[in-house]
């Protein structure tokens, strides 16, 4: 697997690849890089025999302006089959505006389709620090973006363990590492 603070090694393998553009839940936080999901990720396909190279292109703190960077960078050097995107958790516990999540989300969706790729798009929830409608309005451009690009959605990434206090880290933010093989069964 090729990692890390959102650098994109030049693509020279035979497998497909499967891109990953995300923010710290998909980079292994405070964590060694093969005890995150997407490292997992790679061990189950390759335990079932699929012959896929995963790219984590996913960086700590990412928004989905860096995100969207970040997939420009890797989609100039990779041919992905797939691209995963897991962001807008850092756009949501800042406050930025819904409309530029969602330009950033759909040019990545476009990006990644305009490729040839399949996108698999991961819904994030946040807290409501910015009021009811923020949080509504925050949430639903993931069903919207999914609906009109017709992309696989993650409705809930971490639902299944966010409310675990077992599963996160000190932080109460960021899944610890028994947390990472629920997220990889999510997605």
């Amino acid at each position: 697997m090729e990692s890390g603070s959102g650098e994109v090694a030049d693509g020279n393998s035979n497998d497909e690849v499967i891109l990953v553009v995300g923010d710290s839940l998909s980079a292994a936080y405070n964590m060694a890089v093969e005890d995150g999901w997407v490292a997992l990720l790679e061990q189950r396909l390759d335990q079932h025999g699929h012959d896929y190279r995963i790219v984590n292109s996913s960086q700590s703190g990412a928004t989905s302006r860096a995100g969207l960077a970040m997939l420009r960078r890797a989609l100039a050097v990779q041919d992905p089959a797939i691209v995963i995107i897991e962001l807008g958790a850092n756009d949501g516990l800042q406050g930025l505006p819904l409309v530029q999540l969602r330009q950033n989300l759909a040019t990545m969706i476009e990006l990644s389709q305009a490729q040839g790729a399949a996108v698999v798009l991961t819904a994030i929830r946040i807290p409501p620090n910015y009021g009811q409608r923020y949080t509504e309005d925050f949430r639903a451009i993931y069903r919207e973006l999914a609906k009109k690009y017709d992309t696989a959605l993650v409705p809930v990434f971490l639902e299944k363990v966010a409310l675990n206090p077992r599963l996160m880290q000190p932080d109460r933010v960021h899944p610890n590492e028994q947390a990472q093989p629920i997220l990889l069964d999510v997605v």
